[in-house]
């Protein structure tokens, strides 16, 4: 039967099923012809029809077919000028993904028909390949969009009650024991009872996913035995990765990926997508066709403005995505509209987020991509994260971007290392960082814009940064020349795995100093999966195509101690707003009692002084703070309280005797956490203004002076 074809409509663009037929439409400014590639089966070599896309409006080629179904699986070919000098890299022998595409069949398979041009001719990407890819691209996905979501409802958790959980799909269910088998590293993983059990109870509020749009495997990856594990490689930016789906049809991904938001939101969890709109996977001129680049190449790729064969990398991927041509902001926005409408997340943590900025090629924080962010009325309503860098000239942009906007902090995870490795002139800048990093966000933000972190995926482990001094990624296959050598981490006087018991007893505590720094850190605190029960990549900082044991959780060998710590370290702040104010410290009087939000001691009960700030070889300092200074009110109207806290954090090695202040800070204190101990045991005893307590080398202790007063209640 012959396939009857209508001229349907420019939009939506990407696959529109609407129960009687399928709407196609593709953006491509440059092209001369269109064709829609319809397959059967995902084996087929070869396409069973080949439709001429005629009509096209406002640069957009559309078509409509009656009698199409969800799981129809197709591509496109697209003709027009092959002329790599010019930008253009147009060859209808190429299929080619579509940018719209809800879902992708299967993984590319690497041949060299894949690319362009000719592999291995001397003129090298000036060359025309005439040899056909289709058997091994993933095929575009016509998909069922409707979904069961009942009364699902997003938690809305404010910034300054979130406690951000970063993880991967796959490594954070692959070798759990309690889970089936065959949900094990996937999306119906994630959403297992076992898994939502284990993050509620450690008390995590958002989980952060590493990346899930489709993603592409590099070739020489493959050919090394290794993979893309990370997925920061992506080929197409609305279809969630196949290979994180536990079901067997095309469809299952969409729907599975579904139902794990709707379990971690009736769990009371937000979910935050990791993605990467800099780059695509076709890197660059080099690179394979598999989509941008055949439907399009200028109007979605930075060209070197005077050769324009060459890519701007602003990334270090071989490709930056132009952000400044409005059919590239276009499909961005699409896309996270998409992943927040149809897909019900909660927020984004945007790699290499400068990179989004870059108007020519100097950042710009006030560029089209913010400035269409910030109206957008959906887009603007969730949580935005800048990972605030790229590796262009002046990419270090920590503290730059615009309101709305909250960051990965790099220089609160550099100076918190650099303190309790004990380097010196590290006060001031400590203290800066654990008060929210008023230097970096105070002209226009308020302390949640600061997201906290000791660890991130990429680096070392919190187990591993105690651990080692030098990056071990001989697994790589790179010659350990690939990830960051200057890592601030100490390995406590050994290099890896010991026996020496005093060792291994400043390590874990060295842990619990980082955990505790960061959970009584004003800002938002992310907590990398694994940190909490000791996990180690064995000294691998770059563990991006490690998709085995070293990166997955190894739940069977975890430190519980070290977890149970976590977990309390996490509902302490939970409890207590003082470690999580909305507002910034101003050193000023609390009117209710007279005494500051915040003050600073030395060991000898006596307030700082600014020259004291300046003692380089000083590596102790204490911090008084106010649960009266919130200034909260809660449903009632009444005052909001917290208790009273005073924090002491001693970096030197050696023990300090610590005496209480006195005077208006009078008061009595009873110890809830001292980091030389492995446990949370509060002692019986309460200390006095005036006395001397006795802290440790390398520890914090903190003490707590409970608040209870004219019925105000604590948050």
């Amino acid at each position: 039967m012959k396939q009857p074809v209508y001229p349907g409509g420019p939009f939506p663009l990407g696959a529109t099923w609407d129960g009687k037929g399928v709407n196609f439409a593709l953006y491509s400014e440059h092209a001369t012809l269109v064709e829609l590639c319809l397959f059967q089966h995902i084996e087929d070599e070869l396409e069973y029809l080949k439709i001429p896309v005629t009509e096209h409006d406002n640069l957009i080629w559309h078509v409509y077919l009656p009698g199409i179904k969800p799981g129809q699986l197709y591509g496109y070919r697209v003709h027009g000028p092959y002329e790599p000098e010019n930008g253009h890299r147009f060859n209808p022998n190429k299929l080619l993904v579509d940018p719209y595409a809800k879902a992708l069949s299967g993984q590319v398979e690497w041949n060299d028909a894949l690319f362009g041009y000719e592999i291995g001719h001397p003129d090298g990407d000036l060359t025309f390949s005439t040899s056909d890819s289709a058997p091994y691209v993933p095929k575009s996905v016509v998909i069922d969009p409707h979904f069961d979501w009942g009364d699902d409802r997003p938690p809305r958790v404010a910034y300054y009650n979130t406690i951000i959980y970063e993880t991967h799909v796959k490594g954070f269910t692959k070798r759990h024991p309690d889970i089936p088998e065959n949900l094990r590293g996937t999306y119906a993983g994630l959403a297992h009872p076992a898994s939502i059990e284990y993050l509620k109870k450690l008390g995590i509020t958002a989980v952060e996913l590493m990346p899930v749009h489709y993603f592409l495997s590099d070739r020489y990856l493959r050919d090394g035995g290794r993979s893309n594990y990370w997925g920061y490689n992506t080929v197409n930016f609305f279809a969630p990765e196949p290979s994180y789906a536990a079901g067997d049809r095309i469809n299952d991904q969409v729907k599975e990926f579904k139902n794990m938001v709707k379990e971690l939101h009736k769990a009371g969890m937000e979910v935050i997508l990791d993605v990467v709109y800099n780059h695509t996977g076709e890197g660059n001129r080099m690179g394979p066709t598999l989509s941008f680049r055949g439907i399009d190449n200028l109007s979605y790729y930075r060209m070197v403005e005077d050769n324009q064969r060459y890519y701007n990398d602003y990334t270090g991927t071989g490709n930056t995505l132009n952000a400044n041509l409005p059919s590239v902001l276009r499909l961005m926005m699409d896309s996270l509209r998409y992943w927040i409408t149809e897909m019900h997340v909660d927020g984004f943590r945007f790699d290499l987020a400068a990179t989004l900025a870059r108007e020519l090629h100097e950042v710009n924080r006030l560029s089209a991509f913010f400035d269409i962010i910030h109206q957008d009325p959906v887009i603007s309503q969730v949580k935005l994260i800048a990972e605030p860098w790229d590796i262009g000239e002046g990419g270090y942009q920590v503290g730059k971007f615009p309101p709305g906007w909250a960051e990965w902090n790099g220089k609160y995870r550099d100076d918190i290392r650099d303190y309790w490795n004990g380097t010196e002139n590290m006060l001031s800048d400590f203290a800066g960082r654990i008060t929210g990093s008023a230097d970096l966000y105070e002209d226009y933000r308020r302390p949640t814009a600061s997201i906290n972190f000791i660890t991130a995926h990429d680096g070392f482990t919190l187990h591993d940064l105690v651990s080692y001094n030098e990056k071990h990624n001989e697994a790589n296959g790179e010659d350990n020349n690939d990830g960051e050598s200057h890592n601030r981490s100490w390995n406590c006087g050994a290099e890896g795995p010991t026996d020496d018991a005093a060792i291994n007893e400043l390590r874990s505590r060295q842990k619990r100093n980082f955990l505790t720094t960061l959970f009584l850190s004003q800002g938002v605190p992310m907590l990398v999966a694994g940190d909490e029960m000791g996990r180690t990549q064995q000294g691998n900082n770059n563990a991006y195509c490690q998709d085995n044991e070293i990166s997955w959780l190894d739940w069977e060998n975890q430190d519980t101690e070290l977890q149970e710590f976590t977990r309390q370290l996490i509902h302490l702040r939970r409890e207590h707003a003082a470690f999580s104010r909305k507002s910034w410290f101003k050193g000023e009087p609390v009117k209710a009692d007279g005494i500051e939000d915040i003050a600073w001691f030395l060991p000898d009960g006596n307030n700082m002084d600014d020259e004291h700030w300046q003692e380089g070889y000083a590596k102790s300092v204490a911090v008084f703070l106010n649960g009266q200074g919130l200034h909260a009110v809660n449903s009632e109207g009444n005052k909001v309280i917290d208790d009273n806290f005073y924090i002491i954090f001693n970096a030197y090695h050696d023990t300090l005797d610590y005496k209480l202040p006195e005077s208006k800070y009078s008061a009595d204190w009873n110890v809830l956490i001292d980091t030389s101990k492995p446990t949370f045991k509060p002692t019986d005893k309460v200390y006095q203004a005036g006395e001397v307590i006795q802290v440790e080398g390398r520890s914090v202790i903190l003490l707590q002076h409970e608040l209870i007063q004219n019925g105000n209640k604590r948050l």
